[in-house]
């Protein structure tokens, strides 16, 4: 029962470990095995995720949500600003965690104001707003950390990829929230929150150290060291609050590629599938795997980080296994009260979907 329950709640790790597993047959364990794995990257999801968690636990993101929302005095306007509230946030402290600090936000703001009809669709805009926000950034999601770092590239270069798709994801978002009707809200969110400065600017200084990393002016192991000596000192509790389910994951998805490329006619076959294609394979395989092992995946198998970037973002759209963000909300909505998960699941993939298209149909000209 032990064992259902766990693979339950952690299909991804299961799915990767069964996969490394398996690859493992083919090329037997050696030496060459440690020279899978991303530290770097591993390093810096480990940081960014405590980092996160302590900008939290200092009330930074109620402080925010607060002071934003509560100024709205109309549906659309607080919708408005929730989805924007997700899709800049993402950009800084990841697509799930924006979703985890702000959809529950919007359940307390929209049951305060009587508006619960509205809460499906905020929600499903807020998912696709934390999903298109995170794709500017190398810090935004999992997947561009370990493109970013796996092709080695430089902010300036990486920018000039994501910008155009983040511009015009952020029109888009805003064209969603233009459904919302303009009737009015009498908000009364209580007591203003708090914020602990001290931990604020803790994390905070925390937080630029990890982008030195991002920019590589420092190395990871200095970042890894500062961190777990402030945190150890300061608040040792938060040094497990990181996804550690996930960064094992990436660990068996290092070794599932790894083997990959080391079995000759996989190889040939991946190579000659990506070439030219990246752009649609990375969409497409996200839809089945998620974008992240999507990611991981095929990037061994090609040279056109520019494609595979686009079309592992652009992937997260679509089914809710896309983009495991997506989940983060399709569960945080089933927990209220009022949830009618099947008008949840129409809204959420009519809107994904079309929105896939668009963007694939948009960029597929230059990279089909």
């Amino acid at each position: 029962m032990k064992v259902k329950s766990f693979i339950k709640k952690e299909p991804v790790l299961c799915a990767a470990f069964t996969a490394a597993l398996i690859s493992c047959f083919f090329v037997l364990p050696d030496k060459a095995y440690i020279g899978y794995i991303d530290f770097r990257t591993l390093a810096l999801l480990y940081c960014l995720m405590v980092v996160v968690a302590g900008l939290r636990e200092a009330g930074l993101f109620s402080v925010l949500a607060y002071k934003l929302c509560v100024k709205t005095n109309t549906v659309r306007a607080t919708g408005i600003t929730l989805a924007l509230l997700s899709f800049f946030s993402s950009m800084l402290i990841t697509n799930d965690v924006a979703l985890l600090t702000f959809v529950p936000f919007a359940v307390i703001m929209l049951s305060m104001a009587r508006c619960n009809s509205e809460l499906v669709w905020i929600v499903v805009v807020q998912t696709v707003a934390a999903n298109l926000g995170s794709v500017l950034t190398p810090v935004g999601n999992p997947q561009n950390l370990y493109l970013y770092s796996y092709y080695d590239m430089q902010m300036i270069d990486f920018l000039r990829i994501t910008a155009p798709l983040w511009l015009i994801s952020l029109a888009l978002v805003f064209i969603l929230c233009l459904k919302l009707p303009r009737s009015n809200t009498q908000l009364c969110l209580g007591k203003a929150p708090t914020m602990n400065k001290k931990l604020f600017w803790l994390y905070l200084t925390l937080f630029a150290v990890c982008l030195l990393v991002v920019l590589r002016i420092i190395a990871w192991i200095v970042m890894l060291s500062v961190l777990v000596i402030s945190v150890f000192v300061c608040d040792r509790r938060l040094l497990k609050s990181a996804d550690f389910m996930l960064l094992l994951s990436f660990v068996c998805f290092f070794v599932f590629s790894g083997n990959l490329a080391r079995i000759p006619e996989i190889e040939e076959m991946l190579r000659a599938l990506l070439s030219g294609r990246e752009l649609i394979t990375a969409a497409v395989t996200s839809q089945i795997i998620s974008n992240v092992p999507s990611a991981l995946l095929l990037s061994g198998f090609t040279e056109n980080a520019e494609g595979l970037i686009l079309g592992v973002n652009i992937g997260g759209l679509g089914t809710p296994v896309a983009s495991l963000a997506s989940l983060i909300s399709l569960k945080l909505y089933a927990q209220t009260d009022s949830a009618d998960m099947g008008r949840f699941m129409k809204l959420f993939l009519a809107v994904n979907m079309i929105l896939l298209v668009l963007l694939l149909s948009f960029f597929s000209f230059k990279y089909i």
